[in-house]
């Protein structure tokens, strides 16, 4: 009886925790999606309509050319506005925001976020409010989660069942 109990409280644990990575896995993805979103129509939230990326406007230049503080402003300066950085910017937040969002490339979107998060970071080092931690730490800290979990977190409300099942995929398993 008492092993029959614990197998239940462990199932019961599996679960919680396959749903708490779903909603970070969401969460995180739906942010990101949301970002290119406005940057790329100007709803009026981060982006006016006028520095809508459909618009002509540059997602990168305003906040590399005006925000950026500490010891690397010099770098995120000289690359502000460029078309390069605009693209890789705007495709990295679409394509983490799909696969996160879809539950699919979990691994892989969360390697990318990471890189994506921690350079953000190191744009307004030190942070206003805390002289070591901001959000980007808090979300860097989310991706390294999603990237080590074994609790498959594109399962629960994604497709990742059946993108595991992918020939492609299996073949290459850090598309996982």
């Amino acid at each position: 009886y008492i092993l029959d109990k614990n197998l239940i409280l462990n199932q019961q644990t599996m679960v919680r925790e396959q749903w708490y990575w779903a909603t970070l896995r969401l969460t995180l993805g739906l942010m990101f999606l949301w970002a290119f979103l406005d940057k790329t129509f100007g709803w009026g939230f981060a982006t006016k309509p006028a520095g809508a990326w459909l618009n002509g406007g540059s997602p990168t230049l305003g906040f590399l050319k005006f925000g950026v503080t500490g010891p690397f402003a010099d770098f995120y300066h000289t690359i502000a506005g460029s078309p390069l950085v605009d693209w890789l910017f705007m495709l990295g937040l679409l394509g983490i925001g799909l696969a996160l969002t879809l539950g699919v490339a979990i691994r892989f979107a969360s390697w990318c976020g990471l890189v994506m998060v921690l350079l953000m970071y190191s744009a307004l080092i030190p942070p206003k409010n805390n002289p070591f931690i901001d959000e980007h730490i808090l979300e860097a800290v989310s991706f390294i989660g999603l990237i080590v979990t074994s609790s498959a977190p594109g399962e629960v409300l994604g497709l990742g069942k059946w993108w595991k099942q992918l020939g492609l995929i299996q073949k290459f398993h850090w598309l996982q």
